[in-house]
């Protein structure tokens, strides 16, 4: 009989009520702070913690449709979260085969009628993310941002791509800003999908008439990358970029944070798709960077991003 092959070295995919009750009460305690964000891929509901200057995950519970509701009213009583944040939007496949995410796309009126459920069930602020539509020949974005709205929803972000497209081509702000000049609209209206500089973020704020701008992958090895935009969007200056030197600290700030998180296998993991954009641009790099993405040892790795701030710090950057 052929062996069952051995799980790999993932996260689970569900929490025990245990494990719910341990994640909240390291939330609570060890941070010595509240959760700051609740946030639905419709099915799942992830908490995130923010604690030095980072939004964490710290935890995912089972189906909103099938979870029980007190357990979900206990995690918001002892996490006192500012918001719930229902994303809608995430076209990842093994999200959207199983209707959460952008999956819901296919089926509006579930949207909405989640949405009032969750709306109804809470006092917070409920806020959604979502994308165009399923595909082009399916974009009703302007109903569908109404609809939401009239079900109680306080703000909504949309992605200016449909989830057929995933990354892929350009974002389409028009469509968004359709959504904000929509006479029936009152809540803010946030765009989001390629401000990938301080300048688009402008675009989108003063030619789009946006309220503001939802920053995703822009930030990825680069979490300056707001302080950047907030200072161009109230001076109209460019700020200086960090040095080699200061990404090297954060880059082991980051490794460090995610080890102790989520341990040494997956800390270091998840860390590798971050470095290519922390030193984007530096002549040379690419022994070092090779070394640092084979290496599964975090303290070697640490000590080759030490040796980074010593032997780049007159890299040319191009």
């Amino acid at each position: 009989m052929k062996e069952e092959p051995k799980p790999s070295p993932k996260l689970k995919r569900y929490m025990t009520k245990e494990e719910v009750d341990e994640m909240i009460e390291f939330a609570i305690n060890r941070h010595n702070r509240n959760a700051g964000l609740i946030s639905m891929v419709l099915g799942f509901l992830f908490i995130a913690l923010f604690t030095d200057g980072f939004f964490r995950v710290i935890g995912e519970i089972p189906p909103f449709m099938g979870i029980d509701v007190d357990i979900l009213k206990d995690i918001v009583e002892r996490t006192n979260p500012d918001i719930i944040d229902i994303n809608y939007g995430c076209p990842v496949k093994k999200v959207v085969c199983k209707g959460a995410g952008a999956g819901i796309l296919k089926d509006i009126p579930l949207m909405v009628s989640l949405t009032k459920e969750i709306v109804e069930r809470t006092k917070l602020p409920v806020t959604v993310k979502t994308r165009l539509g399923w595909d082009e020949k399916s974009i009703k974005i302007v109903e569908v941002a109404e609809r939401l709205q009239d079900v109680g929803i306080k703000a909504i972000s949309i992605h200016g791509r449909t989830r057929a497209q995933m990354y892929k081509g350009f974002a389409d702000w028009t469509k968004i800003a359709e959504i904000k000049n929509n006479p029936r609209m009152h809540i803010p209206v946030f765009g989001n999908g390629d401000v990938n500089t301080p300048e688009k973020a402008k675009e989108m704020r003063d030619v789009f008439g946006l309220d503001g701008a939802m920053i995703g992958r822009a930030s990825i090895g680069n979490p300056w990358f707001f302080d950047q935009v907030k200072h161009y969007l109230k001076t109209g200056d460019k700020k200086q970029e960090p040095t080699i030197a200061e990404r090297a600290e954060m880059a082991i700030r980051h490794l460090k944070m995610s080890v102790e998180w989520k341990g040494e296998v997956l800390g270091v993991l998840e860390t590798r798709r971050h470095y290519g954009n922390y030193f984007k641009g530096i002549a040379n790099f690419k022994d070092t960077k090779s070394r640092i993405l084979n290496e599964k040892d975090p303290e070697t790795i640490i000590k080759e991003l030490e040796g980074v701030k010593k032997n780049f710090s007159e890299a040319v950057l191009y």
